[in-house]
C-alpha cells in the first residue's frame, strides 16, 4: 500500500511539473492577427501580422506585411514581407525561429532571454544568411497588455553593438 501511495505521488509531481513547463510559454501570446504602427530608419510602415500554431501545435507560423509611407507624393510604397516559424529545439531547450524576407534574408533566431514576469524577451539571431559573416540581429519583444505589444528590432554590424532600426507598436485585431 505503501507503494502504491508514493507512486500515485510521483505521478501526480511528474504530471503538474509536465502541466507547468510550456515550452511555448513566452510565445503563447502572439496566436492572433495584429495590426499597428512602425517607426525607424527605413522610414514609417503599417504593419499586420498574424501567428498560428500548426502541425497540431508542434509549430508557430508567422507571416507579417508592412507597407512604407512612399518617400515622396510620386513615388510608389515599398512593400514587405516575411514568413516564419518557431520550433521548440529539445535538445536546446529553446524556442527557434526562422524567418525568411522577400528582401532574401533568412535570420535564425534563438529565444535569449524572457524576463521574470514573462513579459520581456528578446531573441537573437544565431545565423544570417546573405549577410556578410558577423552581423547580428535582435528582436525584443515587450508585453504591454493582452492585446497590445511593443516590438524593437535592432541590427549589428560586425564588431559593433545593437542599434534600434524599427520599433512596433502593435494590437490584437482577432
Amino acid at each position: 500500500m505503501k507503494c502504491v501511495r508514493i507512486l500515485s505521488l510521483v505521478v501526480l509531481f511528474a504530471l503538474n511539473a509536465v502541466a507547468q513547463s510550456d515550452p511555448w510559454a513566452p510565445v503563447r501570446a502572439f496566436e492572433g492577427k495584429w495590426e499597428g504602427s512602425v517607426t525607424g530608419k527605413p522610414g514609417k510602415q503599417l504593419s499586420s501580422r498574424e501567428y498560428q500554431f500548426v502541425s497540431d501545435g508542434t509549430f508557430l507560423w508567422q507571416h507579417d506585411h508592412s507597407v512604407y509611407e512612399a518617400k515622396s507624393p510620386d513615388a510608389t510604397p515599398e512593400v514587405r514581407e516575411d514568413f516564419g516559424y518557431f520550433s521548440y529545439d529539445k535538445f536546446l531547450k529553446k524556442i527557434v525561429w526562422r524567418q525568411f524576407h522577400s528582401e532574401g534574408f533568412v535570420n535564425e533566431y534563438r529565444l535569449d532571454s524572457v524576463s521574470a514576469d514573462g513579459k520581456l524577451f528578446e531573441f537573437i539571431t544565431v545565423r544570417i544568411e546573405n549577410l556578410p559573416a558577423g552581423w547580428r540581429a535582435k528582436k525584443s519583444y515587450r508585453l504591454l497588455s493582452a492585446d497590445e505589444l511593443e516590438e524593437t528590432f535592432s541590427l549589428a554590424p560586425p564588431d559593433k553593438e545593437f542599434e534600434i532600426y524599427t520599433v512596433a507598436h502593435l494590437r490584437r485585431v482577432k
